[in-house]
């Protein structure tokens, strides 16, 4: 068998990262990647780039983005979001049953690791256009999330692929990991399928990185339940769940919420998986500032419930349990300016007009009369006693009806209006493998799995039902590194 002395299956964020991680302690570092190299980069790529972090103040964020300007500075309530916020709201969208050990290690060390991948070459900047709105000549950041990667999740994966070649760090493309190696209680190795051939590498520790099972239609509907198989894939064709197999039958934990996943509204008619040529342009996150309608004409969900950070990673799923699996966002002229520019790609499936009568006529799928009479009792329910404030909870919202509005409720009068065709897209799934504080995998009788690690979508522990907005680029960079860390001092031992 050939020797490396630390493999980390696969090279997205989490990987990459850890394999940085790995090389500082003076590893030999080798990434699997079971992607061809124009489609490296998992589900990473496939993302925005919004990632969240903890931070007291605007001075923070400047030693981070170093290219904030003095006018950006003066014009933009940046505010602050400490790490008890960040954990707080783990904690509640995730109904406290996120690990607090795993979250406290992910929200502690948010902005020690960004700032290490920015001394990778990763550049950060804010989060303008999905995350502040100007009012008054003032923008403000909401939702608890500013900062982004340069150039998205494209920008981000290839900085991490260029500090990793600068590095030293040694990438096979087209090579998927079939099983892991052991001796006794340890790992030693990978055996792998390259090329058409199936070869044995051997490594001093494993970390595995490559992501959940999303992309993996059977296992969708066995874990997450009927009809999931029907939902689109919004990224990599890729995580089919190898890694997790592979930990499972060497004995490791599964942990987690094995029934839950990260889904959004998503363009109806986008392809089974993701498109890099249009990345995460297929989702549609504005709803906060629409009523939703499933194929019956009713509305499904409190569209103002959060903000939209801490809804949209629901809602999918909510979308999915609806007759045909779609459902239609509804828009007036007054909230157009507000909507992102994920609204104005080519691919859309959007209908317009003049008339309420005659958008509702062109809703494919759609009981006119009931979609009618659902935005007439809607319209009627508008309480007018706050003023409509996209940058904060305004409690503007609706009286009387069975589904409440909470806040930013519009009444759908001023046209020309406007719909937009949604199904559900899954992102990731948040079932997975159990790890201690170190990254390392345990195993089903609570011992550790000598030299194995794992990071990224893989770990099990950190999101049930729901999810804040950007944590999972958080989360695959800090046990990333953690991961990579503790496996290199292994591998250069």
């Amino acid at each position: 068998m050939s020797s490396k002395k630390v493999i980390v299956v696969g090279a997205g964020n989490a990987g990459l990262c850890a394999a940085l991680a790995a090389r500082e302690q003076g590893a030999n570092v080798l990434v699997l990647e079971c992607a061809p190299e124009a489609e490296r980069g998992g589900n990473s790529r496939f993302t925005a780039g919004a990632i969240r972090v903890a931070y007291e103040g605007v001075e923070e964020l400047r030693a981070l983005m170093p290219d904030l300007s003095d006018e950006e500075v003066n014009t933009t309530d940046f505010g602050q979001y400490t790490r008890e916020q960040f954990f707080d709201d783990i904690a509640r969208v995730t109904e406290y049953r996120a690990n607090p050990d795993l979250v406290e290690l992910l929200v502690g060390r948010s902005m020690d690791t960004l700032l290490w991948m920015r001394e990778k070459g990763v550049r950060f900047a804010p989060i303008y256009g999905r995350q502040a709105f100007k009012v008054d000549g003032r923008f403000k950041f909401w939702g608890g999330l500013t900062v982004e990667a340069w150039g998205g999740g494209p920008g981000l994966v290839d900085a991490l692929f260029l500090a990793a070649k600068q590095s030293g760090v040694e990438v096979y493309y087209g090579a998927r990991a079939l099983s892991l190696i052991r001796e006794g209680n340890t790992i030693c190795g990978v055996t792998i399928s390259k090329g058409g051939k199936r070869e044995d590498v051997a490594a001093d520790a494993v970390v595995l990185a490559s992501g959940g099972f999303e992309a993996n239609s059977e296992w969708r509907t066995r874990y997450l339940g009927p009809g999931w198989d029907l939902a689109k894939v919004r990224g990599t064709r890729f995580n089919m769940g190898d890694g997790i197999r592979m930990a499972l039958d060497e004995g490791a934990m599964p942990y987690g919420n094995w029934s839950g996943c990260h889904a959004v509204g998503w363009e109806r008619n986008a392809p089974e998986y993701g498109d890099l040529t249009v990345g995460d342009g297929f989702q549609k996150h504005s709803y906060p500032f629409a009523i939703m309608l499933n194929a019956n004409g009713k509305r499904f969900v409190d569209e103002g419930a959060d903000f939209r950070n801490y809804t949209y990673a629901k809602y999918g799923g909510e979308i999915l349990k609806q007759p045909g699996q779609f459902a239609w966002q509804i828009f007036d002229s007054k909230v157009e300016h507000l909507l992102r520019d994920e609204y104005r790609i080519r691919q859309v499936t959007k209908v317009s007009s003049e008339s309420i009568e005659g958008l509702v006529e062109n809703l494919e799928g759609v009981n006119s009369s009931e979609a009618l009479r659902t935005i007439s009792e809607y319209n009627n329910s508008i309480l007018d006693d706050k003023e409509f404030n996209p940058n904060i909870k305004d409690g503007r919202g609706t009286e009387g009806l069975v589904l409440p509005k909470s806040n930013w409720a519009n009444r759908i009068d001023k046209p020309p209006y406007s719909a937009y065709a949604v199904t559900c897209g899954i992102t990731f799934t948040f079932g997975g493998l159990k790890i201690n504080q170190e990254a390392q995998v345990i195993d089903t009788s609570g011992s550790k799995i000598g030299n194995l690690f794992a990071a990224g979508e893989l770990v099990g522990g950190l999101f049930y039902f729901n999810y804040p907005g950007g944590s999972g680029l958080t989360s695959g960079a800090v046990f990333g590194r953690i991961a990579g860390t503790s496996a290199g001092k292994i591998g250069s031992l």
